[in-house]
């Protein structure tokens, strides 16, 4: 049985303070306490059918914690856009090779328990994240090719939750960020029509994730229209790229000098920050963070933030006729005119979306039934879509999901 030797290890000590590695080096270090290695097994199966952890169980805990909890190679790789210095290489190595036999030998050459070798979880789970790594270590037989994968996938993934999540919320309470597990985007495929926006969003993203200069974005107009659906689909699309979306709210704006401080951390990832339904009454002050954030205020603006938007008006400020008379009592009305729209001036790009015509309308309702094997003749199509939209909202491709989530529940 091999005995493991995690003690005397330099920059990954953190990994020490993990209950389940503290329960595993006592079972390893007396064998023949059966109760011992029961009791990590047990506490070990219970977090895999939580994770939804696969195969050699130990080897599965080792990977989450270097992933997941990360050490200071990890955290250093992450600072300097995944390189490190070659001493701290060194003592990462020397780490890696007393790591070896968790995360190439077998279970039960370590606890002898025949169940952890390889197992199979009630609700298999693994993120893409982990899959990269799993392809990495392949081969590897040697601690330096072993350090050399950490590295790479530091490089591409980070870690924590960062590597994890393709978005994020932002914790007010802890002052940090908070992974989706459960975040829904759509594919681009799946946004029919919008042809010229679609360019114009994965264009300017595209710059951005290529560290080329690329533009704060407003997405302007009819609402159902896939303005939302667009920011969202460019985290599931470009994840691997690095791209990360941290939703936020109208209330948190206070917060954004701590956010702009803690994402300036993340150096090798980029991210854009984005608001839903943002709109500010006449009386609202909050706008004014927005904009200094966006020119950077004192300190400038981390060069891997983007901030996309979604308004409810044009200008994010609401704005009335007696803005526009001789009636206001401002002594400078332009002033104040030109206050209103400063805040949607700081957005480089603004992007309109128009309400769908009626074949786009159809296409997109017919996309989606498609999708589900369900195939309409265009007048049956016309038809059903058309009484749909005049009995509802209107055409939009909101319209549009929920006629075919309606129609699909009708069907015998």
């Amino acid at each position: 049985m091999i005995s493991l030797d995690l003690e005397n290890m330099l920059v990954c000590r953190s990994i020490l303070s993990n209950e389940l590695v503290q329960e595993l080096m006592a079972a390893s270090a007396q064998q023949d306490d059966l109760g011992l290695s029961h009791a990590f097994a047990g506490h070990l199966i219970e977090q895999a059918e939580n994770e939804g952890w696969s195969g050699n169980l130990i080897r599965a805990l080792f990977l989450h914690l270097l992933s997941q909890e990360g050490c200071l190679a990890a955290k250093m790789a992450e600072a300097s856009k995944g390189q490190i210095g070659l001493s701290l290489k060194r003592a990462f190595i020397h780490d890696i090779k007393k790591l070896m036999p968790a995360l190439f030998s077998p279970a039960t050459s370590i606890i002898n328990i025949s169940i952890l070798d390889n197992y199979e979880p009630s609700i298999p789970h693994t993120l893409e994240a982990t899959q990269f790594l799993n392809k990495q270590l392949q081969g590897c037989t040697t601690p330096e090719a072993v350090t050399d994968a950490f590295l790479c996938f530091y490089q591409k993934y980070g870690y924590g939750e960062i590597a994890s999540y393709q978005a994020f919320s932002w914790d007010s309470k802890h002052q940090k960020l908070h992974g989706i597990r459960h975040f829904e985007a759509m594919d681009f495929e799946d946004i029919i029509g919008y042809k010229r926006q679609k360019e114009q969003l994965i264009n300017n993203t595209m710059a951005f994730i290529n560290k080329k200069p690329a533009n704060n974005v407003l997405l302007v107009g009819a609402r159902g229209t896939g303005k939302s659906s667009g920011v969202k689909a460019l985290a599931k699309a470009y994840y691997t790229e690095g791209l990360r979306l941290l939703q936020m709210q109208k209330s948190q704006l206070s917060e954004l000098p701590k956010i702009m401080s803690v994402l300036r951390q993340y150096a090798s990832k980029r991210f854009i920050i984005f608001f839903d339904d943002l709109s500010f009454e006449e009386s609202d002050s909050n706008y004014k963070y927005l904009k200094s954030a966006i020119e950077g205020g004192v300190e400038s603006c981390p060069e891997n933030v983007l901030i996309y938007a979604t308004p409810n008006r044009r200008h994010l400020i609401r704005e009335t006729w007696r803005d526009r008379t001789d009636e206001q009592d401002e002594l400078f009305r332009n002033d104040s005119i030109n206050e209103t729209i400063s805040l949607s001036d700081r957005f480089g790009i603004i992007i309109t979306y128009l309400e769908p015509t009626q074949a786009e309308y159809l296409d997109i309702i017919d996309h989606f039934l498609q999708q589900e094997g369900v195939h309409l003749d265009r007048e049956e199509l016309r038809i059903l879509g058309h009484r749909w939209n005049l009995e509802h909202s209107g055409r939009s491709g909101r319209s549009a999901r929920q006629f075919v989530t309606h129609y699909l529940g009708q069907l015998k």
